[in-house]
């Protein structure tokens, strides 16, 4: 058996991780494991027959190859936000670029289906979250035998409670919320921390909880800035030290208002999100008449090696990948469910995307998250 590799999509803390797993797993029931380089762009852009292609795309693993990658962040085989099946036609390989074709988008993946079939994969395992997962879909559905990893550091893949990343970038923005209350107190001041998070406003909710951070908007629900601004005076009226924190989604909405987006769509439709959090720190500072502390976490929060959490689901996520690929099973994604390893029918994910459970774990009135209960829910609380 031959298994390919890929990761996609913006780079997590654990990947290193998933993929060593893999390929030790793999190996040693006595088959192969090819690195798929640069996520899906790597089956895109490969020429067949074109040796030094190869050899930029594709990379044969094995244990020693493998031996050292966990102990880092990102991916060795790198990542690329591509679609085959919406790539912009100016910017396909010259192979693929048809004489007079004036379509701004065409879909590649016969070309995609030609190169699995060359190089004689029997199953692939790509790890990325909803862009990189809709693609491995499409794949399934053209009969490709597919086995998913979910990574995610807005944890937001429809199908399971938690995705590789998750716990590494909330730990991260815990310790810079915590490390710029130094700054905030020292020049008593309002401090808003911009955190990534385009659909789900999980990151923003749970480091805000988890930090005691007075005040969290997350993507789910636009605010009202006026409200805001009011409550993050009393908070700063209320502390010793004079100030008051706040955490923000990239997502976040004001009232009647829209997402911060910038520069072209992705093949995935997605323009670049980003900068609501300065947005709402000039709303605020006209509001109130303080001085605010702007803060994008932004590749902060997804840099540097995974913690002991994301190490661990990550193996094990990538233990369970290579156990079904060996079993013969196929378009299944593996998930945690209920704080147990399971597996789901990729078809899952579909058109969806997980978003916060508002009515158990935020307080809309108030701006902040509202735990209810705990009893029956996942580790992460959805």
């Amino acid at each position: 058996m031959r298994i390919g590799i890929l990761t996609g999509g913006g780079d997590v803390p654990g990947l290193n991780a998933a993929i060593k797993a893999v390929v030790n797993r793999v190996v040693a029931a006595g088959h192969e494991v090819l690195g798929i380089r640069r996520g899906w762009a790597g089956l895109l852009m490969w020429q067949i027959g074109d040796p030094a292609g190869e050899a930029n795309y594709i990379l044969p693993l094995d244990p020693q190859v493998v031996r050292t990658v966990d102990r880092t962040g990102g991916t060795f085989l790198h990542t690329s936000r591509t679609n085959p099946g919406n790539f912009p036609a100016d910017k396909a390989p010259e192979h693929l670029q048809a004489d007079g074709r004036d379509d701004e988008t065409a879909d590649y993946t016969e070309h995609v289906l030609k190169v699995i079939e060359h190089l004689k994969l029997d199953v692939l395992i790509p790890i990325g979250g909803d862009d990189t997962l809709s693609y491995a879909l499409r794949l399934h559905d053209e009969g490709i035998p597919v086995i998913a990893i979910p990574k995610t550091m807005d944890n937001d893949v429809y199908g399971t409670d938690y995705c590789i990343g998750f716990s590494t970038a909330v730990s991260r923005s815990v310790q810079y919320i915590h490390n710029l209350r130094t700054s905030t107190g020292s020049h008593e001041r309002i401090a808003v921390v911009e955190l990534f998070g385009r659909n789900s406003g999980e990151t923003s909710l749970i480091s805000a909880y988890l930090s005691g951070a007075d005040r969290a908007i997350i993507s789910e629900i636009p605010f009202d800035p006026e409200k805001l601004a009011d409550l993050l005076m009393a908070d700063k009226a209320a502390n010793p030290s004079h100030y008051a924190m706040m955490t923000i989604s990239e997502g976040a909405q004001v009232e009647g208002g829209a997402a911060i987006l910038s520069g072209r769509a992705d093949t995935f439709g997605h323009k670049k999100l980003g900068g609501i959090g300065a947005v709402t720190g000039d709303m605020l500072r006209e509001l109130t008449g303080q001085k605010i502390i702007y803060q994008q976490l932004a590749y902060l929060m997804r840099s540097g090696s995974p913690d002991s959490l994301d190490l661990m689901v990550a193996m094990n996520f990538g233990t369970m990948a290579s156990d079904l690929a060996l079993e013969g099973k196929s378009g299944r994604m593996v998930a945690l469910h209920a704080g147990s390893y399971t597996h789901v029918p990729i078809a899952e994910t579909r058109g969806k995307v997980r978003h916060v459970d508002v009515d158990a774990l935020y307080d809309v009135d108030q701006y902040r998250p509202k735990v209810r209960q705990v009893g029956g829910l996942p580790m992460f609380l959805y």
